[in-house]
């Protein structure tokens, strides 16, 4: 079934909306399936399941909850599946293990085959409850939890003093690192856990050395014994000969290689949303880890360095999404039809306005404030700041708001001082002007709606917002009345 054809369904006024469920759970350590529905609903001979009959339990539950957190920070889809069990025979299922355990949620007429049902949700289940004796909760997570472990346990091992250290981890460019010494009696240090693209510089108490570099195992050689702190700047990850240092290739390496569970990059990432991505934001971009990291935060602070995060899509797949106007792409026009007449457009929040903004970039990792060793004094003094900054502000936002001009560092990965720069001034000019977070409940075909997606809202709306195109920021889609609470910035 094409989306034209399932939007169109959406917005028949004579439809049979059917809800299945399949939930795996832990029962005596054998991960079984259990088919729920909200009315009774068989699969065919020839469907995938086949023949399976789904128990039409579920009572409530189709809503699902996605957000773009507007101050950059991780969001989560989440809901709850409410299933009736007043008659007890769900008693045991409390018994089970559901905790991380796969749930899809599949939405279509009652009339249709299995196949032709159309998934609307694929994540995990954070746990089961029971709120009243009549019913069994889950409550359901997206799978960007996945994502929330250890980057690396890698630890360098062998007979020195650093054996129970963890292996560096490298990735794009950093600028000034304090590498692990691997091997005191060589003079061998380490980077990275496998091959980067380069050592670009090696400096021994802010002062170039000379080393023997092997980037296929991201160590080195001194020349000579060091006579103080030693520091790198290098050029990271290569896995598989591929160098990255965007954003969006960072994430993806990252997310689908490091970590307890990483993603699958063959059906869990958005390849069109990590492409297009990519193509917009080609900012250099270097993170460096010598202590353990989470790889959701590793994703996270890469994709806000450019004004982005990253989240799931309610299918499972991983996308990175910017909060930016006008919102890429072509917008979807809102007609009056669309919203539910016993609510239109409501503003939901004013968010203040920022006249001046400050980033922080080209991290340094090692602050050495006490050289005294004959490099140029201005390189002495980069050596003492943690972070190069530019700023972007407007006097009459100042004047006009009343704020201050003086606002606090936003730290980024980004490299390049004209890149972070530009940075700056994109966020001054999309919150140096009033912004709104609306809301309308909509029907139908707007149950089709994804974060980050463009939308203009009807001309006769209400607060001088008619015509106008947002972002879409928040969605609550409720499969089984069909319909869907939007939250549009603009």
């Amino acid at each position: 079934m094409t989306d034209e054809e399932f939007s169109n369904w959406l917005g028949s006024p004579v439809t049979r909306r059917c809800v299945l469920v399949e939930v795996v759970a832990s029962v005596s350590g054998v991960e079984t399936t259990h088919y729920l529905s909200t009315m009774n609903f068989l699969s065919g001979a020839d469907q995938t399941p086949a023949l399976k009959i789904y128990d039409p339990r579920v009572q409530d539950g189709g809503v699902i909850t996605e957000r773009l957190s507007i101050d950059g920070s991780a969001g989560l889809a989440f809901g709850d599946i409410e299933i009736i069990n007043a008659d007890g025979a769900l008693d045991t299922w409390l018994s089970y293990i559901w905790v991380n355990r796969q749930i899809e949620i599949f939405v279509g007429d009652q009339s249709w085959e299995r196949d032709d049902f159309r998934l609307v949700f694929s994540g995990l289940v954070e746990d089961i409850a029971s709120r009243s004796r009549e019913t069994i909760n889950l409550k359901i997570r997206d799978k960007l939890q996945r994502l929330n472990t250890a980057m690396s346990d890698e630890l360098l091992g062998g007979s020195t003093a650093n054996a129970d250290k963890l292996i560096p981890l490298c990735f794009g460019e950093v600028h000034n690192i304090t590498p692990l010494l691997a091997d005191p009696g060589d003079l061998e240090y380490k980077v990275h856990t496998g091959p980067i693209e380069a050592i670009v510089e090696t400096r021994d108490y802010g002062v170039p050395v000379g080393t023997t570099d092997d980037i296929s195992t991201a160590s080195y050689e001194l020349d000579n014994s060091p006579v103080g702190q030693v520091t790198n700047s290098v050029q990271g990850d290569k896995d598989g000969g591929i160098y990255c240092n965007t954003v969006a290739s960072l994430v993806r390496r990252i997310a689908t290689g490091f970590g307890a569970n990483p993603l699958d990059d063959a059906t869990e990432i958005d390849d069109d949303s990590f492409d297009d991505f990519d193509a917009a934001n080609d900012q250099v971009v270097g993170l460096y880890c010598s202590d353990r990291m989470n790889v959701l935060a590793a994703c996270q602070q890469l994709a806000a360095s450019v004004g982005a995060q990253v989240l799931m899509s309610a299918t499972g797949k991983l996308r990175i999404i910017k909060i930016e106007l006008p919102p890429p792409g072509t917008p979807v026009e809102v007609s009056e039809d669309q919203i539910d007449e016993r609510g239109d457009i409501s503003i939901l929040q004013r968010l203040p306005v920022q006249a001046a903004v400050k980033l922080g970039y080209n991290r340094n990792y090692t602050l050495q404030p006490s050289l005294q060793t004959g490099i140029p004094a201005e390189h002495k003094d980069l050596y003492t700041q943690e972070w190069l900054t530019v700023s972007a502000s407007s006097p009459t936002l100042v004047t006009a708001y009343k704020v201050s001009g003086a606002p606090i560092q936003q730290d980024t990965l980004l490299q390049v001082t004209s890149e972070a720069q530009a940075e700056a001034d994109r966020r001054l000019a999309l919150w140096g002007a009033q912004r709104c977070i609306y809301a309308y409940t909509g029907l139908g075909s707007q149950l089709m709606l994804e974060l980050g997606q463009g939308v203009t809202l009807p001309t006769d709306s209400r607060f001088e917002v008619g015509g106008t195109t947002g972002q879409v920021v928040g969605l609550a889609k409720d499969w089984i009345n069909g319909t869907v609470r939007v939250e549009v910035l603009a």
